[in-house]
């Protein structure tokens, strides 16, 4: 039994334990059968829980698809939540970004790579995460809000360059088949962050540095 199920009450472990085999029976059946022709009743099957213990761990089929998303953002803005802010914003959310990242089980890095492969595959998971990324983005700034010394015109602006930037690494970071895993990701992340100074004053028709993606 790992040490975080451990520290938990039976109640609380079996019910992480259940929304843990549902987002790995989802996954893989979600990649080998394929979503659509994957239905709430084969899932629930497989995992032997009923319908009712679904929609009491996933709120829909798409929630419990993007799993890893979730598992990643909820830490994050927790962490964003209790950290101490100090220095430009930008930097405080990145260190508090690969500081989740470095907390996050050794498994999740696998499933986080299936997820986004199965998200740009799939037009709904595909709508579902950009609906979450919104909802994301709104829960850090009002995590943030109050306690940036930013008004709400900055502080929405550098949030939502910090997202734009995340979404530039996953789209490098998955086009390369996870390459590196989570080591190769936050080398990604380095590299993207960056470049975020030269993007700013980007001007049209300039060529990317030699050896240096585009940051879009």
């Amino acid at each position: 039994m790992s040490d975080d199920l451990r520290e938990l009450p039976l109640r609380e472990r079996k019910k992480l334990r259940t929304r843990r085999a549902l987002a790995e029976t989802a996954l893989r059946l979600f990649t080998e059968r394929g979503y659509d022709a994957t239905t709430l009743d084969d899932l629930c099957d497989a995992v032997e829980v009923s319908k009712r213990t679904f929609f009491r761990t996933y709120r829909s089929k798409e929630d419990v698809a993007l799993a890893a998303d979730s598992e990643l953002w909820s830490a994050y803005v927790d962490r964003v939540a209790a950290v101490r802010l100090d220095g430009p914003l930008l930097e405080a959310l990145r260190a508090a970004l690969d500081a989740t990242l470095d907390a996050m089980d050794p498994d999740w890095d696998r499933r986080f790579l299936a997820t986004r492969e199965l998200a740009e595959a799939v037009p709904v998971l595909r709508s579902h995460s950009l609906g979450y990324c919104q909802d994301t983005t709104q829960a850090i700034v009002e995590t943030l809000a109050g306690r940036s010394g930013a008004d709400e015109m900055r502080l929405r602006l550098t949030v939502e360059i910090f997202v734009a930037a995340w979404h530039t690494v996953c789209l490098h970071w998955t086009a390369r088949g996870g390459q590196g895993d989570r080591e190769g990701l936050t080398g990604i992340i380095e590299q993207t962050f960056a470049l975020i100074p030269d993007a700013l004053t980007c001007t049209a028709g300039t060529p990317s540095p030699a050896g240096r993606p585009a940051a879009g």
